[in-house]
């Protein structure tokens, strides 16, 4: 299961992998810390469309790497407030889960999956702890107001991700194939 030796490592990252994998992360952060609307308890914006590509085409593992360093970076480089690692635990987390859900498949039902889980369960309630932790804040009136962000993010991630995907499929169908 896991790798024995350095070239087991070299099959589980492929260059490609990793080429990607960095386009990615800087996607994610351009798209996160400029490209967002933000105020201290919500965050509304398109960041997470690099992290569904990772999840996409390269799984949970390496979407939930895409997504940790993303946060980790766009925090350090960034920074929009101070930095707290229970946001690159729900940012790992994010990633996985829509690995989880989207890899290898992706059905209407498993896109609603990976957003209800991110949406409800990792932004609304984690990322609520973390804000109430991090501002010493009530966690309950902080996460009423968060209910907005939830409410608007739920049906965008659900549209731009079955896009995406279209768009994924389609692209995969005219690249050409790779003769062994």
């Amino acid at each position: 299961m896991y790798p024995k030796n350095n070239s087991e490592i070299k099959k589980l990252f492929t260059v490609q992998d990793l080429v990607l994998m960095s386009a990615l992360i800087a996607m994610e952060i351009v798209l996160s810390r400029f490209l967002s609307f933000s105020v201290w308890n919500m965050k509304i914006g398109f960041a997470f469309a690099p992290v569904v590509v990772a999840a996409i085409l390269l799984g949970p593992v390496k979407a939930a790497i895409v997504n940790g360093i993303a946060d980790f970076l766009g925090a350090i480089l960034f920074p929009i407030g101070a930095y707290f690692p229970g946001f690159t635990l729900t940012a790992i987390l994010t990633g996985f889960v829509f690995g989880l859900f989207l890899y290898e498949k992706q059905t209407l039902p498993r896109i609603i999956g990976a957003v209800g889980v991110n949406q409800l369960i990792l932004s609304l309630l984690l990322n609520t702890l973390w804000i109430s932790i991090l501002y010493k804040t009530p966690y309950l009136p902080v996460m009423i107001t968060r209910l907005t962000q939830t409410a608007i993010l739920i049906p965008v991630q659900v549209i731009l991700i079955a896009v995406t995907h279209k768009t994924i499929v389609n692209l995969q169908r005219r690249r050409p194939h790779k003769k062994a």
